[in-house]
């Protein structure tokens, strides 16, 4: 019993993780119908830049964490508004091309200004402590903190569509972007906002990604492959569904470590392809 206890446990936590890369994500398809094939990699950057805020400029992780969200909002807004905007509309096919031509630029970029070794944040020795359950059930503190992080972020995109201004314009823009600009309301802007939100939790995302483990600058189709799977698994456009779908993710890759190291990335993705088979809309769909 405790272990099928500490394999849920384990697996709540790494699915923590998988639906924070997903956020983002599934926040610009749901506002934009944009697929960021160059997610995976901009969460990727954003380690690299927080690296080099602690490492070369000295800055402690502290202070970096926020600063490091002023940037990743700042560059989600022009990324946006002078690139993605240029390209986004009905067609799918022209944000794919751009998205995966950003991929193969910031992959490429991060290895010629920091080689293709892995690196890491130093947390002080955050990322290995943990606290004893009974049972011989441990809990790492970076894990937990990752949970709550997720749940907060999962809570105030909820209430920030659901409850204000700036969502209601996120909903309009999204259904009927001719109508909205009739009420004075600039999609062009309201997606670059969209985009900028997408990117702090991509930040948030990156920092506790970063804290956890050595992260190399190949490494974005990996995280693009783990966030693209949740949001499938959950729903196109629901917050809650993508959250349950990292959740889903992190607890059948965990069963499959359980019976054999090689097994867990695998049966994570047996769990999506049964998704996609069975119930193609995910979980907890709300976009048509």
């Amino acid at each position: 019993m405790s272990s099928t206890v500490n394999i849920v446990l384990q697996g709540v936590l790494l699915g923590a993780l998988y639906a924070l890369f997903a956020m983002g994500q599934s926040l610009v398809f749901g506002v934009m119908r944009l697929t960021n094939t160059a997610h995976g990699d901009f969460i990727v950057l954003l380690v690299f830049v927080l690296f080099a805020l602690t490492s070369w400029a000295h800055v402690p992780l502290w202070l970096a964490v926020p600063l490091l969200i002023v940037i990743a909002f700042g560059a989600g807004y022009a990324v946006q508004f002078a690139v993605l905007n240029r390209v986004s509309g009905r067609d799918p096919l022209p944000s794919l091309v751009v998205t995966f031509g950003l991929s193969i630029v910031i992959q490429n970029l991060l290895q010629e200004v920091f080689s293709a070794d892995p690196r890491s944040l130093a947390t002080g020795g955050f990322e290995s402590m943990s606290f004893a359950l009974p049972g011989g059930i441990a809990l790492g503190l970076l894990p937990l903190l990752t949970l709550a992080v997720t749940i907060a972020a999962t809570l105030a995109l909820q209430w920030l569509f659901g409850r204000t201004p700036l969502g209601r314009a996120f909903r309009a823009t999204s259904d009927d972007r001719e109508i909205v600009q009739l009420m004075g309301v600039s999609p062009r802007r309201t997606f670059a906002l969209a985009m900028s939100i997408a990117f702090v939790l991509i930040a948030l995302a990156a920092t506790l990604y970063g804290m956890r483990t050595a992260v190399s600058p190949t490494d974005g189709p990996a995280l693009l492959l783990y966030a693209f799977e949740a949001v499938i698994i959950g729903g196109m456009g629901s917050f809650w569904g993508t959250f349950a779908g990292g959740i889903a993710l992190g607890i059948a890759q965990q069963i499959g470590f359980y019976f054999d190291p090689g097994w867990g990335i695998w049966l994570g993705h047996v769990l999506f392809l049964a998704v996609l088979t069975v119930r193609p809309q995910g979980f907890f769909p709300k976009t048509a």
